[in-house]
């Protein structure tokens, strides 16, 4: 399977429907709008919640996975056939937001539902999902979260550094433990101080990946050309971070007053902002292709075969 298109890792929902399903047809659903939308693939992204819940979710995803796999096969047989991956993005898996996070840096995501960062936590949340786990964001500075990060490593599964008031140092070790990226980089973190970089320090400064979330409002258009010019464009990889209700106008959903739960943005929007900044066409295409640079084997091999097993 080849994918041209644009890929949003970090995703929770778009219109009418989320990742707190139950029910696969939903995620079925929001691959349909994101197609429409001019996204060709996405990581349907878990909210932390209890082991049980997010297990439920995952299963709904697994099975969503499952129906495109199977449309995928008539499709290779039957070409000129409409159903299937034409009319859907491709679902590629998961990417798990926590439970393993800083209450101190929740941001809209709810506290109550963050569990110790503990090996045999992380056995009951993951098991008989191992291969549709692409990433989980992880808090490093957590104690026991570096074992995790380590266990992900061996595992194939991408740790990133987020809801986190890691230190510079903090981070440092998180990375030298197995983490490769950084979720929505300034948003729900300690902020960069002169003497104290912290975890947005560590991603503008070192060579890991990075997500950025380009509407113009999670990162002021000024803080989005800092980014831009000081980090290798291959580590900047451009997410949506929607949710339910997004429309994808760019106007962001609100949790209460002024606390973003998420953007309202697409893709293909964020690249209209990135434009309008000055962002040159030759760095957007970088960004394009960064997805599969980020997740390589990962994905490639991945989304044809594990995921799709009964």
């Amino acid at each position: 399977m080849k994918i041209n298109g644009l890929i949003d890792l970090h995703t929770h929902g778009f219109g009418g429907y989320d990742t707190r399903a139950s029910a696969p047809e939903h995620i079925l659903k929001m691959a349909r709008l994101y197609k429409r939308a001019g996204t060709d693939a996405f990581l349907p992204t878990i909210y932390p919640s209890t082991i049980d819940d997010m297990r439920a979710n995952m299963e709904a995803v697994k099975r969503a996975m499952q129906v495109q796999s199977s449309e995928f096969r008539v499709k290779i047989q039957n070409p000129k056939s409409k159903i299937g991956n034409s009319l859907s993005a491709v679902i590629l898996g998961v990417h798990l937001e926590g439970p393993f996070l800083n209450p101190v840096r929740c941001g809209a995501l709810d506290k109550s539902s963050f569990i110790r960062p503990t090996l045999s936590n992380f056995k009951k949340l993951i098991y008989g999902f191992e291969d549709m786990i692409r990433i989980i964001t992880v808090a490093p500075e957590m104690p026991g979260a570096l074992k995790i990060i380590e266990r992900c490593s061996e595992l194939g599964i991408k740790v990133n550094m987020g809801h986190s008031d890691a230190t510079y140092r903090e981070a440092s070790e998180g990375m030298k433990a197995g983490s490769t990226g950084i979720t929505h980089i300034f948003n729900a973190m300690r902020p960069f101080h002169h003497r104290e970089p912290g975890l947005a320090g560590f991603g503008l400064s070192e060579d890991i990946f990075i997500e950025v979330i380009a509407d113009g409002v999670h990162i002021h258009p000024l803080a989005l050309n800092l980014i831009f010019s000081v980090k290798k464009k291959e580590r900047i990889i451009l997410v949506s971070d929607s949710v339910k209700g997004a429309k994808g106008d760019g106007r962001p959903v609100y949790a209460s007053g002024k606390m973003l739960a998420g953007s309202g943005i697409t893709m293909k929007n964020s690249i209209k902002v990135l434009r309008k900044i000055g962002v040159s066409g030759h760095d957007i295409g970088i960004f394009k292709s960064n997805p599969l640079r980020y997740l390589t084997k990962n994905l490639i091999f991945g989304i044809l075969h594990l995921p799709f097993k009964s």
